[in-house]
């Protein structure tokens, strides 16, 4: 049993899940609440999509199982949208990150890194706090946990100037001997991979509500600086 077959059947009993997406992201977990609460489902966790409710859901199917979600459901969605260009997709990249509810602005217009990143961690892990701000860079250094750079935590780097209060934010994905590669949004207008030099770290966190597995990160080659993200 998938997410989407979930949220296909959530959306058929009148329970809203957003789009079929295959992400239990926010919308999602809040129609399996209101499905558990019309049903009187007593769930430990609300939101979260146990055997009792999926018994509800398929009363047909008596031994669908649990979807078990990713071990980085948020990277593996953000690089699902590696090479949307802010011009050239516009329409996709700016319905993208308005799919949580919420956005800064036109990706056109504005920088677009710390939305992306929110975007990625709110539709993907729908009981996770979110930093006051998120669109700010800098403000994803109060996210979670500190960790150490790991693949798949939040880089937080200084732009400008290290004292200053711009900044960038997006995805550990590997590492050279100077620099991090990361998979962020707005680098060079895009979602993109782009090594940025580890000089210029502020920060790395790991979401709150996930086990902290600090997987080493990849040694990766090529591609060129990321200098500054505005």
């Amino acid at each position: 049993m998938d997410i989407r077959a979930v949220q296909k059947r959530l959306k058929e009993l009148g329970f809203d899940p957003g789009p079929i997406d295959g992400q239990i992201g926010r919308l999602t977990t809040a129609a399996v609440t209101a499905f558990q609460q019309a049903k009187r489902i007593d769930a430990k966790y609300p939101g979260t999509i146990g055997p009792k409710t999926l018994a509800a859901l398929f009363p047909e199917k008596p031994e669908v199982t649990v979807p078990r979600p990713a071990a980085h459901p948020w990277f593996d969605l953000a690089l699902r949208k590696k090479g949307l260009h802010e011009g050239r997709d516009y329409a996709e990249l700016a319905k993208f990150l308005k799919s949580d509810g919420g956005t800064v602005g036109d990706p056109r217009r504005v920088p677009w890194c710390g939305d992306f990143v929110e975007t990625c961690i709110a539709v993907t892990l729908p009981n996770e706090p979110l930093p006051t701000n998120p669109y700010l860079a800098r403000n994803w250094l109060k996210f979670g946990q500190a960790t150490k750079p790991t693949f798949g935590a939040v880089l937080v780097f200084w732009r400008g100037k290290k004292s200053g209060v711009s900044g960038h934010v997006g995805f550990a994905a590997g590492q050279s001997q100077s620099s991090y590669y990361v998979l962020a949004g707005n680098q060079s207008d895009a979602v993109s991979i782009a090594p940025i030099s580890k000089t210029r770290l502020l920060g790395a966190r790991w979401p709150s509500t996930m086990q902290l597995p600090e997987i080493a990160l990849p040694i990766m080659k090529g591609g060129k600086l990321s200098i500054n993200e505005a």
